[in-house]
C-alpha cells in the first residue's frame, strides 16, 4: 500500500522559490508505470495539476507552468520534490503529492496536503 507524506516550508516570500518534498513509502519511485505529480488547490478553487515526474525520470509540466516549475527527484530515496520559483500570492494553495496510474483512466493515491502561503 503506497503512503505519499508532503513536507516544506508553510510559508515563502513573493519572488522566492517554494520547494516541497514528497517522501513515498510502500512503493519505488522506480517502479514501472508510475507517474508521480504535484497538484494543487488555492482557496475556493479546484484542483489543478502542476507536474510529474515518471517511473524513468522523464517530466511532464503544465504549460502554464512550464517556465517556473521542476520536479527533480529529492535528495534521500524514494522522494521526489517541487520548485516553483518567482512565486506570488496566487500560487497559495493546499500542495498534494500523488502517485498516477494509467488503468483505461487516470487514477490517483493522495498524500495528505500541505497548505504554503505565499506573502506579499
Amino acid at each position: 500500500q503506497v503512503q505519499l507524506q508532503e513536507s516544506g516550508p508553510g510559508l515563502v516570500k513573493s519572488s522566492q522559490t517554494l520547494s516541497l518534498t514528497c517522501t513515498v513509502s510502500g512503493e519505488s519511485i522506480t517502479t514501472n508505470s508510475y507517474y508521480w505529480s504535484w497538484i494543487r488547490q488555492p482557496p475556493g478553487k479546484g484542483l489543478e495539476w502542476m507536474g510529474a515526474i515518471t517511473y524513468s525520470g522523464s517530466t511532464y509540466y503544465r504549460p502554464s507552468l512550464t517556465s517556473r516549475t521542476s520536479i527533480p527527484r529529492g535528495t534521500s530515496r524514494n522522494q521526489f520534490t517541487l520548485q516553483l520559483s518567482s512565486v506570488t500570492p496566487e500560487d497559495t494553495a493546499m500542495y498534494y503529492c500523488a502517485r498516477e496510474v494509467y488503468e483505461t483512466t487516470w487514477s490517483y493515491d493522495w498524500g495528505q496536503g500541505t497548505l504554503v502561503t505565499v506573502s506579499s
